[in-house]
């Protein structure tokens, strides 16, 4: 698959920036004092969905002053696609013993959560005594998996668009961006 990085220069050049590094920044500091009130004393097991999820957990984690253990999984329904299919495609499934365990997932998005509720749903089936979900956006809109379908922890509220930047990305380039973008026009 050949990548014409002029497009992509250019999807970041006309972005909307939707949420500033500083804002960003501030979410993640909320949401560590959140996740560390919460789970300080539970030695969770986290989490890292893979990739979307890597750039928020890198940020997230070194926030977090309590010890805990880290894996992480893959699974994905968009792979470089703009929208998602109905398939959950496991890449790496969790491989970490997670019998009776608090185990908390970090992801991007929650878009329409089919591909993190099918990973926590996974995690409560193998045996964890909880699950909690952290992502660092909520997609504005009515068509999540479960209606009113929110993660735990969640960073921003983030409109209805194609968004790309802190893990989320365009064709695969921009999960660098350290803010969050929306695609002109999507």
């Amino acid at each position: 698959m050949t990548v014409d990085m002029n497009e992509i220069k250019r999807a970041m050049a006309e972005a909307d920036c939707l949420a500033s590094p500083e804002q960003v920044n501030a979410a993640l500091d909320r949401m560590a004092s959140e996740i560390t009130a919460r789970l300080a004393d539970s030695n969770p097991l986290v989490y890292t969905v893979m990739n979307g999820g890597l750039i928020v957990a890198g940020r997230l984690l070194a926030r977090l002053d309590f010890p805990l253990e880290t894996a992480y999984l893959h699974a994905s329904r968009y792979g470089h696609q703009l929208s998602g299919n109905s398939l959950l495609d496991w890449r790496v499934r969790p491989t970490q013993e997670i019998k009776d365990r608090t185990v908390l997932v970090i992801d991007d998005i929650l878009d329409e959560g089919h591909t993190l509720k099918a990973i926590c749903q996974h995690l409560r089936d193998e045996g964890a005594a909880s699950v909690q979900s952290a992502v660092l956006v909520h997609k504005l809109h009515a068509r999540k998996a479960e209606p009113g379908m929110r993660a735990d922890f969640t960073g921003l509220d983030i409109p209805d668009r194609f968004l790309f930047g802190c893990g989320m990305d365009y064709k695969g380039y921009w999960r660098n961006a350290p803010g969050i973008y929306a695609l002109k026009g999507h």
